[in-house]
């Protein structure tokens, strides 16, 4: 699997993109290769359990969160993630698949205070919701905790505050853009992969705007020059957005702005 997924690697970045997430069946051989994990092969090993697994829903994030919560629970054990670092990542998973196992553990007297932080900083727990209320009228400190926590929106109030002042470069785009510029339905196929599919952006050739190759790649690095400046990219065009509406063109745009 890390030799399939290395040479996926490569390929992706010859094309100037991320590697894809990985899937279920992958996720899945990552699972037991941290069981027993490679010499050498720790560091990657972790990161990839940290940072190439969808969270939410996606069938890996389900993989995932059922590894993390076995490892919490003691029913499956890694040398290179303990108890507590296990409830922490399920704590970074946003919501879906992670959250039963972390109404479960404000009961585990080792681990409820850190299955708590994590609740906290969980918003998408939909139904939990209640289990999580219901723990907490049961005397459930922890629970209480969580609750108070979500009173008090302290995942908002926690955060950096909003600055006085967002110093921009502008990425001028004179004259009108339209969602076809911005997500060519000649390229429709590539659409579900936004990096991928982002290099198509304003690909044909226009004023003031440099396409890397007109009509298959948009200025990409026109793009890299802007964002090296160290400031926030604002996109400003005369007239944005016209023609119908695409999901997938704004997917372009944050893809590379933000």
């Amino acid at each position: 699997m890390l030799e399939a997924y290395r040479q996926h690697v490569e390929e992706r970045a010859a094309l100037g993109v991320p590697p894809k997430p990985l899937d279920d069946a992958q996720t899945a051989a990552l699972v037991e290769l941290l069981k027993n994990p490679p010499a050498g092969e720790e560091a990657y090993l972790v990161d990839l359990l940290e940072n190439r697994v969808p969270a939410g829903v996606d069938q890996a994030a389900y993989v995932k969160a059922a590894f993390l919560a076995a490892l919490a629970k003691g029913e499956a054990t890694s040398p290179l993630v303990s108890k507590e670092r296990a409830v922490y990542l399920l704590g970074t998973m946003l919501g879906g698949y992670n959250v039963a196992p972390l109404v479960e553990l404000l009961d585990n007297a080792e681990l409820a205070e850190l299955a708590a932080e994590a609740l906290k900083k969980t918003l998408l727990v939909f139904d939990a919701f209640h289990d999580v209320a219901d723990k907490a009228k049961a005397g459930n400190a922890n629970a209480q905790a969580v609750m108070q926590s979500w009173a008090d929106a302290e995942w908002f109030t926690s955060r950096k505050d909003v600055p006085e002042e967002i110093k921009l470069t502008v990425f001028k785009v004179t004259g009108e853009t339209n969602t076809d510029d911005l997500s060519p339905a000649q390229d429709a196929w590539s659409r579900p992969d936004i990096p991928l599919h982002a290099n198509a952006m304003l690909k044909n050739v226009r004023d003031g705007i440099n396409p890397e190759v007109p009509g298959e790649v948009g200025p990409l690095n026109q793009i890299k020059e802007l964002i090296a400046k160290g400031n926030q990219v604002a996109y400003v065009g005369d007239v944005v957005g016209t023609g119908s509406s695409r999901k997938s063109a704004t997917n372009s745009v944050l893809w590379f702005f933000g």
